[in-house]
């Protein structure tokens, strides 16, 4: 199989990943970015793009985890035709032997049942076709490598993908310290994105962690795209890559960033080591270090009029710790009644039993999946 019989180059078809239970606000985030005829899947979306809108989806969507690009699609219910028909594809034109590979895959209701067992056949294929061509084989490597590659089968159908991110894009690159189960970044852009904040109005995270919605808010209301601080995507390695073309996508997204107002975004936490990450996470935005952020019980916080309180707090699963215990959610539940009066809070409960702890009404409830968690943000409005 020829580069240019590629199906991405073809179609100009793309399978963006998504947490369950974001696919909705991924495919609205891809319509906004440009994508067209935008179809939520199970755990992603497809959309169709040219190369500079792809490019522009993965240097700004704040939701997708991966975008790929499918090599081709086959009907695939062995290991041997799997191995054939991967060895077939012109893997030497794609990549050098100075070059290093690896593969993730995932394999359901299939003949092949081991997802490991079928990234090493799609690898042995790979490898076999170069020494065929060349005499030699390229590297494989992770968690770094040169390119990675997607193999997906489901009902015993596959899809070979270029990974056009490089990596999963919920790394960011701002995490520069850290604290113990941090929320991920793609959740925490979801959640800011359900709250519908602008810069209009304070936003406050009381326990705020490591920072990662503090973060994320600030990225939003700044208009900072969030593959900002990545060195490098996989779509660089590309065999229609185009540097002029994505020089004028970054370059054209930078050119949207504005200044935000001293105090519009505040923090806080009881744990001074995860303040002082939270203010390590910030300080890689520029005028990410102007948020403050207090060591302190949210209890003996003043609270907030007004604005946005937005919080992921403790659910009780650290071995040991009382975190979490529904009289700490209740103490949350006081102080937003009491000293946040006009506010609309949003909490994200990892048990979502936690939530009748807080004595408040929710106005609505929406599941959100936080790694194995399948968490609950909630609304409250704080009359």
């Amino acid at each position: 199989m020829k580069i240019e019989d590629f199906q991405y180059l073809r179609a100009g078809r793309y399978f963006a990943l998504a947490a369950g239970g974001m696919e909705d606000l991924a495919a609205a985030e891809l319509a906004e970015l440009g994508g067209t005829d935008v179809e939520p899947s199970y755990r992603g979306v497809y959309f169709d793009a040219d190369p500079a809108t792809m490019y522009s989806v993965n240097y700004r969507a704040r939701l997708l985890t991966r975008v790929l690009a499918p090599v081709l699609s086959f009907d695939c219910h062995s290991d041997r035709y799997l191995y054939q028909t991967a060895r077939a594809i012109d893997w030497p034109n794609l990549f050098g032997l100075d070059d290093t590979f690896a593969i993730f895959a995932t394999v359901s209701n299939s003949r092949i049942t081991h997802s490991q067992y079928a990234a090493r056949k799609l690898k042995d294929a790979i490898v076999d076709r170069f020494r065929d061509d060349t005499g030699a084989r390229p590297s494989v490597r992770t968690p770094d490598p040169d390119l990675w590659i997607n193999l997906h089968i489901h009902e015993n159908r596959a899809v070979i993908s270029l990974d056009a991110s490089g990596g999963s894009l919920h790394r960011r690159g701002y995490r520069r310290e850290s604290v113990e189960a941090p929320m991920q970044e793609t959740l925490a852009a979801a959640i800011i994105r359900l709250t519908g904040w602008e810069p209009d109005r304070p936003l406050l995270d009381p326990m705020c962690g490591s920072g990662t919605l503090l973060c994320e808010a600030w990225m939003h209301a700044a208009r900072i795209p969030a593959g900002f601080a990545r060195e490098r995507f996989g779509f660089e390695r590309f065999p229609d890559f185009n540097p002029e073309a994505w020089a004028r996508v970054r370059a054209e997204a930078d050119a949207g960033r504005r200044e935000i107002p001293d105090g519009l975004i505040a923090g806080g936490d009881r744990d001074a080591a995860a303040v002082r990450a939270c203010r390590a996470n910030l300080a890689a935005f520029p005028g990410g270090a102007s948020v403050v952020v207090e060591t302190g019980r949210f209890e003996d916080h003043p609270g907030l009029k007004d604005g946005v309180v937005v919080t992921n707090p403790p659910y009780g699963l650290r071995i040991g710790s009382d975190d979490g215990t529904p009289a700490l959610w209740k103490s949350l539940g006081d102080w937003l009644k009491q000293r946040c009066k006009g506010s609309t809070a949003y909490v994200y409960a990892g048990r979502p039993e936690l939530l009748k702890a807080v004595g408040l009404r929710t106005t609505w409830k929406r599941p959100l999946v936080n790694g194995a968690l399948d968490g609950r943000l909630a609304r409250i409005d704080c009359f």
